[in-house]
């Protein structure tokens, strides 16, 4: 193999030779327009190419050339370098100072011993030198890098909800990428019109991306439940729509494929929610089968008012809990009449997949105000939850979904409330009185005069999740990364 030769550096308005190297913003430039060609090839066998001018070289030489990224030096025009070496080039010559000689240039490059995998330098690439093109998309800083140790792998994982984000309208791919930037472990993609395709090729390339960023992918979806007014029809029956999420499950790698009842109407009606559960473990058990084979756990959660903690265990312990557990939800908890730190200790044995938030809960003349928050702007024990999130459910990932903004009374001081709550145990009860009594009144969330509502919508969400992650890392101590 020819040796790797020298070209001069056109870097950013100096004129160095190039074993003076780069200065850290340009490599990292650099390396945002070098990413894409060379993770093509990595993803093919790391052969020997053939003899001859590079098609990467000469992209590379171009970059050199447009961006001052002076890449372009580290292979020659003619011989060939294999994937892995290229790959390895440009890591090191981004995160290299300097070079004493062309030999020390070389060797380093051709050093596989401490070549990055291909999930690390991605997700390197994707937060500094692709750091750009994602605030372009509104993507704002990643947190601070923290050096990892041994303790980590007990820390609960971290994530969020993509519905924490909602009105940014993103799909899977570039969520993926923000959860890689907000250095989460897991992403929760709780709808099923997040994907571009159902296809299997389509999820294959998908979970390649998420396990080269590191990011573990839970799915998830809607209504199962034929009774209720939320059931998801689109898909066909509830069995089919069942199916069709699990499979997705399955392709991208998740445990546990997400779903819920229904909402706080179900209370009501004929038959109350006992009858929307009937109906709900009607359905699990049509697909029993299909889950178990996937090795995916239907995952169903205390959603929007429609189950209490123990009405949930009832569901699960009706269907099997072999394949069913629940997605616990700690906001949707105050929406029936629950402390969350209450409603975890009676879900926490069954909980493979969760939706995090704080909430403010105050009283008022008829009863009490619920306002869901970020993470520490709450009145809930969240040291107590995390505790005890950590005993009873340690394999569980933590993923917010922050949902805030607004509230919502619950007059339970008024004659009519108490008819979809006839079943409410006292001790439970009791519990989220006390909580109104510890929390204060906070405003709802209003865009300012003259400010677009959707961009202000969206800032204020992605601010919400961006504290809360910042907050849960820092004063609670969660998350691997």
């Amino acid at each position: 193999m020819p040796p790797l030769t020298f070209s001069r550096w056109e870097g950013v308005g100096c004129q160095e030779q190039a074993h003076h190297a780069l200065k850290p913003e340009s490599r990292k430039k650099a390396l945002g327009f070098a990413l894409d060609d060379l993770l093509k090839e990595t993803r093919q066998s790391d052969r020997p190419q053939k003899k001859g001018p590079l098609a990467t070289d000469n992209h590379l030489r171009r970059w050199s050339h447009k961006h001052g990224a002076g890449i372009g030096a580290l292979a020659s025009n003619r011989g060939f370098l294999s994937p892995t070496v290229r790959l390895n080039s440009v890591f090191r010559l981004t995160n290299r100072t300097n070079y004493q000689s062309e030999n020390e240039m070389q060797a380093d490059a051709h050093d596989t011993s401490r070549t990055p995998t291909r999930r690390n330098f991605l997700k390197s690439a994707l937060i500094t030198g692709s750091a750009a093109a994602l605030d372009a998309s509104g993507l704002s800083a990643a947190a601070p890098r923290r050096n990892t140790t041994a303790s980590d792998s007990k820390r609960l994982k971290l994530g969020f909800d993509n519905f924490a984000i909602r009105a940014f309208g993103w799909k899977a791919d570039k969520l993926i990428e923000y959860a890689a930037k907000l250095e989460v472990d897991t992403l929760l993609l709780s709808d099923l019109q997040v994907y571009e395709s159902h296809q299997a090729l389509y999820l294959r390339e998908l979970k390649a991306k998420a396990n080269d960023l590191g990011i573990e992918i839970n799915v998830g979806t809607g209504g199962i439940c034929p009774t209720s007014k939320r059931a998801i029809k689109d898909y066909g029956s509830s069995e089919d729509h069942l199916r069709l999420t699990i499979r997705i499950a399955k392709a991208l790698g998740s445990p546990v494929a997400r779903c819920y009842l229904g909402g706080r109407d179900d209370r009501m009606g004929p038959g109350g929610i006992e009858r929307h559960i009937k109906s709900t473990v009607e359905v699990c058990r049509n697909v029993r089968a299909d889950a178990l084979e996937a090795g995916v756990k239907i995952a169903i959660e205390n959603h929007a008012g429609d189950m209490q903690a123990w009405e949930l265990v009832r569901l699960i312990e009706e269907a099997g809990p072999d394949y069913v557990g629940a997605t616990i939800d700690s906001g949707n908890a105050t929406w029936t009449l629950e402390d969350p730190v209450r409603n975890l200790e009676v879900l926490g044995p069954y909980t493979v997949c969760s939706g995090i938030r704080d909430s403010m809960v105050w009283e008022y003349g008829e009863g009490a105000m619920v306002q869901w928050t970020g993470m520490g702007d709450g009145c809930v024990d969240l040291k107590t939850y995390m505790k005890k999130f950590a005993e009873l459910c340690p394999n569980a990932p933590v993923q917010l979904e922050t949902i805030s903004g607004f509230s919502r009374p619950f007059p339970y001081l008024t004659r009519d409330f108490w008819a979809p709550y006839a079943k409410v145990r006292a001790e439970d009860f009791a519990a989220f009185v006390a909580l109104a009594k510890r929390g204060r009144e906070i405003p709802p969330f209003s865009p300012r005069p003259g400010e677009d509502p959707k961009k202000a919508t969206q800032q204020y969400q992605k601010n919400d999740l961006e504290r809360s992650v910042k907050y849960c890392k820092t004063s609670l101590g969660l998350g691997r990364r």
